[in-house]
């Protein structure tokens, strides 16, 4: 499956952003899809993940209470909305999508290429 994220961009704190992620060649709703971000420095981070149907999603604790995430298996999408954005939020994110729920990087199959998101304090 190949993924493509789009959707970010520069906002100013305490604001909100929704990233987007398009699939194609694949079967969209057998994968679990995912979000994960990476900041300058650091390693990649768990953001959210949601199940094949969309009834069940996680959030890595940086994103509990602010981010919501869901999909559209009929226009093969997963979005992310994220508010109250504060300047720690500032990564690239990733899409990702894997057969099996996980919570680290290395169990997950696909990768798209990153969006930039930058939040200014």
């Amino acid at each position: 499956v190949q993924l493509q994220a789009s959707g970010g961009g520069l906002v100013q704190a305490g604001g909100s952003l929704r990233l987007s992620c398009a699939a194609s060649g694949d079967t969209f709703s057998r994968y679990i899809m995912g979000w994960f971000r990476q900041a300058p420095g650091k390693e990649r981070e768990f953001v959210s993940a949601i199940s094949r149907s969309g009834s069940s999603s996680y959030f890595g604790d940086s994103a509990k209470g602010r981010f919501t995430i869901s999909r559209d298996n009929a226009r093969n999408t997963v979005y992310l909305q994220m508010n109250n954005l504060k300047p720690e939020d500032t990564a690239v994110y990733y899409c990702t999508a894997a057969y099996e729920l996980g919570y680290s990087a290395e169990e997950y199959d696909y990768w798209g290429q990153g969006t930039l998101v930058t939040v200014s304090s």
